[in-house]
């Protein structure tokens, strides 16, 4: 069945279940033992044997993403337990003097916060609230913030636990350089970029529209979760201080740069371009994680901000919280593995089926960006989309493919952000909700709008892109698409606005 069309079949299952079941992990659990079957010709002792294997095989060759991601998830757990989230909501409620303060605020430390999604979905939502609170935003409004600052902001920063993601998500037979590619899309990758230029321009400008126009009309404040704490936990938490929040992530962000340009060989004469290109990000990525834990360390314990026995707790409950990430990782990279050259070559099949038909190649960013929007809805998971359709896309370009498998990698990583931040089961959108206090449905259903607006200007902007070959003209194409969709709805919000005013007026 090598290199036959049986070799799409695991992924083909994995993604159809997903699709019924709405359950990421079973579904790819059950695409990889489809594919050990049909590589085992069936024999069922074999095909454990040989999933197993390739499951081995595929962590051990990523053991450092693993390491990293349990080592940020500690770090996570640290920072949260200091209280310095309450310490930063304090100084921001003092320094914040009007409302459209407060919601740039609020998106510039989800900016800030770019390491990791499920660090910014939380602590942004604990800073935040009282601010938002006290100038009547409202919970929904809040919650999109820190959704579109979260996983649109990890996936165009090279020091993230996405990037780590999708720069092991390409097959071990190619000779790409994952980091490599990743940085080559973030220019491409038009979800993102888009929906922060939306971000922007809607608090520049102060206005909404569907959904979003109605919360923000009657917002509802409730008790926040921070006055819902007990007096000891209050007592504990204001021993942090904004510094403590601030200097863990500046640290993080400054010695992964640094430990990139070590591992790329900055110290044996290389340029400074040439020691990015060559460093080993995973190893970069757990050297400064690792030596950013030893500084909280030094930071909090002196200080009792936290105790010893609360840092070693700590230490836990990071690792736990990266368990799920961490399994769908290792589910997506066994699929890829059975999927792979030394197994089913699924790739060798359908670069066969394309190759030579330039139609199908310039329709390629378009068509991936709504396979992984759909999958990314489906599923709640944006990395589980990464891991079955970035091998499918480097299989269908192979290692040379130029400027189209570029813009197609950066749809698919484009598409499986916003399936993830419409996506009702994500995890993400979930923890938007939690951080914000805010209903979940209502979170979903004022979002929606927003995100299908970017969505759609997207889908345009990869058609120009592929049909041209030109990124840039795409992502020129999406952007003025987006402002004048924006200026619209601006007029329209004025003049409603203006038409209540006299109505009341004539009241």
């Amino acid at each position: 069945m090598d290199a036959t069309f049986w070799a799409l079949m695991p992924p083909v299952v994995a993604i159809v279940l997903a699709l019924i079941t709405k359950e990421v992990y079973v579904s790819l659990l059950i695409g990889i033992l489809a594919g050990g079957l049909f590589y085992a010709n069936f024999n069922v002792l074999d095909a454990l044997e040989t999933t197993f294997t390739i499951m081995g095989e595929r962590v051990g060759s990523n053991t450092n993403i693993i390491v990293f991601l349990v080592l940020l998830g500690m770090l996570v757990a640290l920072m949260s337990k200091s209280g310095a989230s309450r310490a930063y909501g304090s100084w921001a409620s003092r320094s914040i003097k009007t409302k459209r303060g407060a919601l740039f605020a609020t998106a510039g430390l989800g900016a800030l916060i770019f390491v990791d999604d499920y660090f910014n979905c939380l602590t942004v939502g604990t800073v935040m609230r009282p601010v938002t609170e006290r100038y009547k935003i409202s919970k929904a409004k809040l919650a999109y913030i820190i959704d579109a600052t979260a996983a649109p902001v990890c996936i165009i920063a090279p020091i993230s636990s996405w990037a780590a993601a999708v720069g092991s998500s390409l097959p071990e037979s190619s000779s790409l350089d994952g980091f490599s590619l990743f940085l080559q899309t973030i220019p491409f990758n038009l979800y993102a970029l888009l929906t922060i230029v939306m971000v922007i321009f809607m608090i520049a400008m102060q206005f909404d529209f569907g959904k979003m126009k109605k919360a923000e009309a009657h917002p509802e404040l409730g008790t926040a979760m921070s006055d819902e704490i007990d007096d000891s936990q209050a007592g504990r938490d204001r021993k942090g201080r904004v510094f403590d929040l601030v200097i863990p992530i500046i640290t993080l962000i400054v010695l992964c740069i640094a430990a990139m340009l070590y591992t790329g060989g900055i110290l044996e004469g290389k340029s400074i371009a040439g020691a990015f290109a060559d460093c080993d990000s995973s190893l970069s990525l757990v050297l400064g994680s690792f030596f950013t834990i030893v500084l909280v360390f030094l930071l909090y314990i002196p200080r009792r901000v936290i105790s010893f026995s609360e840092f070693a707790a700590s230490l836990v409950e990071g690792f736990k919280a990266m368990v799920p990430a961490i399994l769908i990782l290792t589910l997506a990279w066994t699929l890829s593995g059975v999927c792979g050259e030394d197994y089913l070559n699924a790739g060798g099949f359908v670069s066969q089926v394309v190759n030579g038909n330039q139609m199908a190649h310039t329709l390629m960013p378009g068509i991936f960006f709504l396979i992984a929007l759909g999958l990314a809805f489906a599923t709640g998971t944006s990395w589980g989309t990464f891991g079955i359709l970035i091998p499918i896309t480097i299989a269908i370009f192979g290692d040379m493919g130029g400027q189209v498998m570029v813009l197609t990698v950066a749809a698919v990583l484009a598409g499986a952000v916003c399936g993830d931040h419409i996506s009702p089961i994500s995890d993400t959108t979930i923890l938007a909700s939690t951080g914000a206090n805010c209903n979940h449905i209502e979170h979903v259903s004022t979002q929606m709008p927003y995100a299908l607006l970017v969505a759609a200007c997207c889908l345009i902007g990869y058609l120009v892109a592929g049909f041209t070959s030109n990124g840039w003209l795409g992502l020129g194409v999406g952007f003025v698409l987006l402002m004048a969709a924006l200026i619209v709805l601006l007029a329209r919000f004025k003049k409603q606005k203006g038409a209540e005013a006299s109505q009341a007026a004539g009241k």
